[in-house]
């Protein structure tokens, strides 16, 4: 133990253990990668896109950082997504989005046995939208299912799966 303990040993532990789950995906440093398709339903349009998260270790007030890089086919540009997991509990965590075109979206998230899902709404902007990652079939594989839609103007769905990098699938 180190030196901040002070001989009180389940306060120790309630500050160090933030993350009590048996979910490796954003609860585990380091790489994952992932493919899928965006359908974008309104125009009929459906593209393949590759995925890059990284996942940081848990800071010292419990928040997971998420850097995701996203490749579409036929778009030059990547785009990035940050995604920071902050008041984490066996159930429930908050969850920051920021890109290029979102400045600090605040969602909540569930975590389940099967299932770790979050999801941003903003009635005032009409937006909102969820991910949902469900164990495959070994726990460091997760299909993913998400939908993002402002309004009627724009509706996107998302299917794929992400790996832990260095598992074959």
């Amino acid at each position: 133990m180190d030196d901040d303990c002070n001989g009180n040993h389940a306060e120790y532990l309630c500050k160090k253990v933030y993350v009590l789950t048996s979910h490796l995906f954003i609860f585990t440093p380091g790489s994952w990668l992932g493919e899928g398709t965006i359908t974008l339903p309104t125009k009929k349009e459906k593209f393949t896109f590759y995925t890059l998260w990284d996942i940081s270790e848990v800071d010292d007030r419990g928040k997971i950082t998420c850097v995701q890089k996203i490749e579409m086919q036929g778009v030059p540009d990547h785009m990035y997504n940050e995604f920071s997991f902050s008041d984490i509990s066996l159930r429930h965590f908050s969850v920051t989005l920021e890109s290029q075109s979102i400045k600090d979206m605040i969602g909540s998230g569930i975590i389940n046995p099967e299932v770790i899902s979050w999801e941003f709404r903003l009635s005032h902007l009409g937006f909102e939208g969820f991910e949902l990652y469900q164990i495959g079939p070994n726990p460091e594989t997760y299909l993913s299912h998400a939908e993002y839609k402002t309004g009627d103007d724009f509706h996107v769905v998302i299917h794929g799966k992400v790996w832990r990098k260095g598992i074959i699938e």
